[in-house]
């Protein structure tokens, strides 16, 4: 294992103390319990919105906390949820009055935890109301998940979600919102190699020279199959036609796209694979109304990439196009 840290044990705290020097203007990171807080939380009559989840899949998510997006984010070590107290001290921190939203990936951990949190909240006088991400169309179950795995249409949500925010959306409304666009949004992802969790110091799986994963998740889970290497046009093609499938998606549709590398991919790459993509919903009759090209959603150092296809209303490219100030995004500021 060959890794720019420290520690192991220690890679997590290190990469958040550079995270909040590096972003001093920004955001700030609580060390106990860890988490990381935009500067001026809280912000009075404003619904907080909050996400998390294991370390390893940087920018998300505290690579998303700033004005326009997450007003706090919940790190958990690599792969690994966040605790409940972790999650109870970030919602009390951005609480402004409006009550929070949670953005939650479907993982089992991040489920219990965040639903453990919620309840103490709320104890607490705090209105939570939780949003669960399930846009995975790989697999119905996996190694992590009762259902679809929750992946790149959460990088959308707390974008979209964010910006209503921004505008003062109340709780209700934000809380519907994000619900309209986790049932909009499809993803499908595949690996070229594994990553190396620096705790474990051994690859997640075993790809053969001329192997790859079709369907993996963000931790390393194994996906619908392991095929022959293809070109970037099939690879594109194979992930695009089983998410435009599932919805599924049709001509006249307008879409946020994604292209989202899994950490180990170049952008070349990444962009060869999105020409791709534009190739074939151009053909479907599929307009890409905003996109996105580079590392979101990832899983370490894996090589490989995941599509991403938001069925995006007028609301939504709006709140899209809504000024956003974070370490992951930043625009129209």
């Amino acid at each position: 294992m060959k890794k720019l840290i420290n520690a192991p044990e220690d890679a997590v705290r290190d990469s958040l103390a550079g995270l909040a020097l590096a972003h001093m203007d920004v955001l700030r990171v609580f060390l106990s319990p860890l988490y990381v807080v935009r500067l001026d939380a809280p912000v009075q009559g404003k619904a907080g919105v909050i996400s998390g989840g294991g370390s390893g899949h940087e920018p998300m998510h505290g690579g998303y906390v700033g004005k326009g997006m997450l007003d706090a984010a919940c790190p958990g070590q690599v792969f690994t949820s966040p605790t409940p107290d972790q999650i109870e001290a970030a919602t009390l921190a951005v609480n402004g009055g409006a009550g929070v939203l949670h953005i939650v990936k479907n993982y089992s951990g991040d489920i219990m935890n965040f639903e453990m949190a919620a309840e103490l909240c709320q104890a607490k006088g705090v209105e939570v109301r939780s949003v669960v991400v399930q846009d995975d169309v790989a697999v119905e179950n996996s190694l992590y998940t009762a259902g679809r795995r929750g992946v790149g249409t959460t990088v959308l949500a707390e974008k979209i979600c964010g910006a209503a925010a921004e505008r003062r959306y109340d709780l209700p409304r934000l809380e519907a919102l994000c619900r309209r666009v986790c049932e909009n949004g499809r993803s499908m992802g595949m690996a070229l190699a594994p990553c190396t969790v620096p705790a474990a110091g051994r690859p997640t799986f075993q790809l053969g020279e001329d192997e790859m994963e079709m369907g993996i998740g963000i931790h390393g889970e194994p996906g619908r199959e392991r095929v022959p290497v293809m070109s970037a046009r099939e690879v594109a093609e194979r992930l695009s036609e089983a998410v435009l499938a599932d919805l599924p998606f049709r001509e006249g549709d307008r879409v946020i796209a994604m292209v989202n590398g899994m950490g180990g991919t170049p952008l070349m790459e990444l962009y060869i694979v999105y020409h791709e993509l534009a190739r074939l919903l151009k053909g479907k009759g599929i307009a890409i109304a905003r996109r996105l090209v580079g590392n979101y959603i990832t899983s370490l150092e894996m090589a490989g990439c995941s599509i991403t296809l938001l069925r995006a209303d007028d609301e939504m490219i709006s709140l899209w196009d809504d000024p956003v100030m974070t370490p992951g995004l930043r625009w129209g500021v």
